[in-house]
C-alpha cells in the first residue's frame, strides 16, 4: 500500500526549466509547493566544477546528464505495420536526468518563433489556400498568437540573461539583426557574442549574395549579468564544452544558474529528487487531478502525494507518456483521426555543409554553445509554399559550438575512420574545416503520434509509450531546398572542397545518430478540444486542476530551437494562473 505524504497545494512534475519557473511564480503566490524529480540533484559546484566536467568521454561520449534507457525509454517504429522496438542505447535525442533537466546539457540557442509559426495554418489559408496542404498532414495554429507571448518572451530573456542582437524593436528595424523577426518591446540584455572566424566568412559570404546576416541569440552571458531573481553570470569564455556539459563558469543559462538557488531560498518550496512520478490520480468523477503516486527510489516505495494542482513540467514525451498512464485527454488513434493526447509528434530536420580550407586555422577549441552567424532569408515566413512546393523553412548558420577534440573533428569523406591513416588525416585536417548548418522545421502528420506500446512494459510494470514517427517528402524538399541555397554560399567561399549531408528522397528515421533533443507535441494546445489535448493556457480540456509544460505543446516543430518557446508559455501559463485560475479554479476556456 503506497505510503500518503501531507498535502500541497502544487504538485510540480520535474525540476528542468518550466518546473522552476512555474516553482518560482507560484511560490510568489504563498502557494505551498513540492517537485519531484527522478534523477539526482545537480548543483554547479560541485557537479559543474572544472576540471571534472571538461571530460568528454564521461559526459560527451558515455553521457553522464543524460537518462539510462535500462531506466527510461521508449519504442520507437517508422509506420503503422512496423513492430516498434525499445531505444536501447541513446542516439538520436538525448532526454536529460536530474535536477535542471535538459536546461544543464542544452547548447544555449534561444529564439522566438516567427509569427506565422504561431498561425501556420491560417496563414497558409489566406495566403497560399489550404489546398497545398498535403493530405496527411495535420499542422494546426497554436491558439495564442506572437504579439500575446510578446511580454513573456521578453520575460524569459532578461531571466536567462540572453545576448544577442534585436532587429526589430516595435517596428523600427535594426541594423545588425535579423530583419525578418516579429516586433520586440526592447532588445536583448546583453550584447552578442564575439564571433569565431569561420561565422565572419559565413556572414561576408552571405552579405556579399544580398542576404542579411544576424548573430544567433545566446544564452551564454557576453558580459557579466545580474537577473531579476538576482541571480548572476558570468561572461563566456569560450571552453567548447557547453553541449552535453552543465557549465563550470556561470555562463550557460541554465536552470541552476538562473533560478534554482532563488526558488530554493523560498521557505514554501520543496523538492524531493530520486522520485519518479508513475501517474497523476484523479477524483471518482475523473474531471480532476487529486494529486501524483511517485517511486521513492530511496525508499523503495509508492507514495501518494495528495495536491490541489498538477504541474506537469517534465520533459515533453515523458508528459505525453504520464497523460496516456493517467488518462487525461482521450489518446489518438491515427486510424479514425479521432482522440488528442499522443497527436502530433514531430521532430526537427537538419542538415548541413563542411567546407575544408588547408589555408585557415579555425581553433576549434574555441566555441561557445549559441556562437554563430545567421541569415534567416529562408525562413517560414520568407517562403512562396506554393511556388517551392513545401511547407515550412529553416535559419542558416555557421559558427564554432563545439571545442572538444573527440567529436569535434570533421575530416574529408574517404578518410579511415581509424588506425593510421585516421592520425593522419586528423594532423591534416584538424582545425582546417568549418560548417553551415540548416535548421529546419518538421511538420506534423497523421501517422506520426505517440501511444502506449501493447507489449513492452517499464520497471514498475507500466507500459512503454510508442512513437511513431518518420521522415516525410514535404520536409525532405524543405532541407534540399536549403542545400542548394547553402551549396551556393559556400561556392563562393574559396574552400578547397565541400561536402554535404542531409536527407534525400526516400529516407528513412534511423535513432542511432545524434540528431537533436528536440521532441515535441503530443499534448498539443489550441482552442478546440476535439484538435487539441491542452487549452490556450496549456491546462488540460479534461482536468482543470491539471497544467502541461514544455514543447510537448506545439503542434507541428518550428524552424528555430524550442526552448525561447518553451520558456515563454511557461510564464503565459503562470500568468494565467496566479491571475485568472487561482482565484476561481476552474476550466479556463
Amino acid at each position: 500500500m503506497a505510503r500518503t505524504d501531507p498535502r500541497k497545494d502544487v504538485v510540480i512534475v520535474g525540476l528542468g526549466w518550466t518546473g522552476a519557473i512555474l516553482g518560482m511564480e507560484l511560490a510568489d503566490e504563498g502557494l505551498e509547493i513540492l517537485a519531484l524529480e527522478r534523477g539526482e540533484d545537480r548543483k554547479t559546484v560541485p557537479d559543474f566544477e572544472y576540471p571534472k566536467i571538461a571530460d568528454e568521454l564521461r559526459y560527451g561520449i558515455r553521457y553522464e546528464l543524460f537518462q539510462r534507457p535500462k531506466n527510461s525509454t521508449l519504442t520507437i517504429r517508422r509506420t503503422l505495420d512496423e513492430t516498434a522496438l525499445p531505444y536501447r542505447h541513446l542516439g538520436s535525442f538525448l532526454p536529460g536526468d536530474g535536477v535542471g533537466g535538459a536546461g544543464v546539457h542544452w547548447n544555449g540557442q534561444t529564439w522566438r518563433p516567427m509569427r506565422e509559426e504561431f498561425i501556420l495554418r491560417s496563414h497558409i489559408k489566406e495566403n497560399f489556400g489550404l489546398d497545398i496542404i498535403p493530405e496527411d498532414m495535420t499542422i494546426e495554429d497554436w491558439g495564442v498568437t506572437y504579439e500575446e507571448l510578446e511580454p513573456y518572451f521578453d520575460r524569459f530573456e532578461y531571466i536567462a540573461g540572453i545576448s544577442g542582437q534585436a532587429g526589430n524593436i516595435n517596428g523600427k528595424i535594426i541594423e545588425g539583426g535579423n530583419p525578418f523577426e516579429a516586433p520586440r518591446s526592447r532588445d536583448y540584455p546583453l550584447p552578442p557574442l564575439p564571433h569565431t572566424l569561420d561565422a565572419e566568412m559565413f556572414a561576408k559570404a552571405a552579405r556579399d549574395m544580398g542576404y542579411h546576416p544576424f548573430p544567433r541569440p545566446a544564452g551564454n552571458a557576453s558580459q557579466a549579468y545580474t537577473n531579476p531573481y538576482g541571480m548572476q553570470l558570468g561572461p563566456c569564455n569560450f571552453c567548447g564544452f557547453c553541449e552535453r556539459y552543465g557549465c563550470l563558469n556561470y555562463s550557460k543559462s541554465s536552470p541552476q544558474t538562473c533560478v534554482l538557488d532563488a526558488l530554493k531560498r523560498k521557505p514554501n518550496f520543496q523538492y524531493r529528487v530520486n522520485s519518479e512520478v508513475l501517474r497523476v490520480e484523479l477524483a471518482d468523477d475523473r474531471k480532476t487531478a487529486t494529486g501524483v503516486t511517485y517511486w521513492d527510489e530511496s525508499a523503495g516505495e509508492e507514495v501518494f502525494q495528495p495536491a490541489d494542482m498538477v504541474i506537469l513540467a517534465a520533459y515533453s514525451l515523458h508528459n505525453v507518456h504520464l497523460m496516456l498512464l493517467s488518462g487525461i485527454g482521450q489518446p489518438y488513434d491515427p486510424n479514425s483521426g479521432q482522440g488528442v493526447t499522443g497527436k502530433n509528434y514531430a521532430y526537427q530536420m537538419n542538415g548541413g555543409t563542411t567546407l575544408f580550407f588547408p589555408d585557415k586555422e579555425f581553433n576549434p577549441f574555441v566555441g561557445a554553445g549559441s556562437n554563430g552567424m545567421v541569415i534567416d532569408d529562408f525562413a517560414i515566413s520568407q517562403i512562396d509554399f506554393a511556388k517551392e512546393g513545401f511547407i515550412g523553412g529553416s535559419y542558416i548558420v555557421s559558427g564554432t559550438t563545439n571545442g572538444q577534440p573527440i567529436r569535434g573533428i570533421s575530416m574529408p569523406r574517404g578518410t579511415p575512420s581509424w588506425g593510421a591513416g585516421w592520425k593522419k588525416g586528423v594532423q591534416e585536417w584538424y582545425g582546417h574545416a568549418m560548417s553551415i548548418g540548416s535548421h529546419g522545421s518538421n511538420m506534423s502528420y497523421r501517422d506520426c503520434y505517440l501511444d502506449l506500446d501493447p507489449t513492452y512494459k517499464d520497471r514498475h510494470g507500466r507500459p512503454l509509450m510508442r512513437m511513431t514517427f518518420n521522415w516525410k517528402p514535404n520536409d525532405i524538399r524543405m532541407t534540399q531546398f536549403m542545400r542548394s541555397r547553402i551549396e551556393e554560399i559556400a561556392g563562393t567561399m574559396g574552400a578547397q572542397s565541400w561536402q554535404s549531408s542531409y536527407k534525400s528522397e526516400g529516407a528513412m528515421y534511423d535513432v542511432r545518430p545524434y540528431q537533436t533533443t528536440h521532441n515535441v507535441g503530443g499534448a498539443i494546445m489550441g482552442t478546440d478540444p476535439a484538435h487539441s489535448a491542452i487549452n490556450r493556457y496549456l491546462q488540460a480540456w479534461d482536468k482543470h486542476n491539471v497544467f502541461v509544460m514544455g514543447a510537448s505543446a506545439f503542434p507541428q516543430n518550428i524552424q528555430y530551437n524550442p526552448t525561447g518557446a518553451v520558456g515563454a508559455l511557461a510564464y503565459w501559463a503562470a500568468h494565467a494562473i496566479r491571475t485568472d485560475y487561482l482565484p476561481n479554479p476552474r476550466p479556463l476556456m
